[in-house]
């Protein structure tokens, strides 16, 4: 699998909402492998174990952005194919990522850790929190959220193989779901309106990657007859938070191929 080098910091130019102010230069750290030192595990430091190339990680790391945590919480970017033994002895011996090391505790999975992030530090909030209807739609999209990626994943294998499958017909539900539920609130182009949440943050990093991938693979345009669906990857690149987790598209998409088996060359 190809694996990412760190993506380059960006000050940009996001909207000035909560959470969405321009970011100072953040100088990212390079990915530990086997023959990597470890850091001083358990001192007390607040550490976010990252993949550069992981949309998992992506949903944690957009929130820890967001709510401008970049000087209170570390990132420690860890090579999933080369895993340093003291990750898995000392951190997280199931060997994932996004893990997060705080106040001598461990704490894992990627939904877990944005509701995490929201108790247990400050900053602009990733959810609603004087609006019921609001509250509740987002409790429903992220309930519902894994049949989405499970779409994606199954379109994505259907890319790589000899059959006839259609792309379009296979992510054509999930994406018009999508799609749909973008329509809901009319103050912006974000799932819950005027702002970026918890809920484009669950959602963005695998459509945003499916998209890429199979505009790539299939010259498929995602986008083609969802114009909510395009504004609001338009308007999530906007917002340094967000742009700032993505690094070098190529190198993106070179580990999309590789995951399924179409290896292309990265110019």
């Amino acid at each position: 699998m190809a694996t990412a080098a760190p993506p380059a910091a960006t000050s940009g130019s996001g909207s000035a909402a909560a959470g969405e102010k321009l970011m100072k230069e953040e100088v990212l750290p390079p990915t530990l492998a086997s023959n990597s030192q470890p850091p001083n595990l358990l001192d007390g430091t607040t550490r976010l174990y990252i993949s550069y190339i992981c949309p998992y990680v992506q949903r944690v790391w957009i929130a820890r952005n967001f709510k401008g945590l970049q000087d209170k919480i570390q990132l420690v970017a860890i090579d999933l194919q080369d895993k340093p033994a003291w990750f898995l002895e000392k951190v997280y011996p199931p060997g994932k990522v996004p893990v997060l090391e705080h106040n001598g505790n461990v704490i894992a999975e990627s939904l877990d850790l944005l509701s995490y992030l929201d108790a247990n530090f400050e900053g602009p909030k990733l959810l609603p929190q004087d609006d019921p209807a609001k509250q509740a739609f987002a409790d429903e999209l992220i309930g519902s959220s894994d049949p989405v990626i499970v779409a994606l994943f199954r379109a994505g294998r259907a890319a790589a193989g000899a059959g006839g499958d259609d792309i379009g017909e296979l992510v054509a539900p999930a994406l018009d779901k999508v799609e749909e539920a973008l329509g809901r609130f009319s103050d912006g182009p974000f799932f819950l309106g005027q702002s970026m949440s918890a809920v484009d943050m669950v959602y963005a990093p695998f459509v945003e990657r499916f998209k890429d991938f199979f505009a790539a693979a299939k010259q498929y345009d995602m986008t083609q007859g969802r114009p909510k669906l395009k504004e609001w990857i338009e308007e999530l690149n906007k917002i340094d938070a967000y742009a700032a987790t993505w690094g070098d598209r190529r190198l993106q998409i070179a580990a999309m191929m590789s995951k399924f088996g179409l290896e292309i060359p990265v110019a």
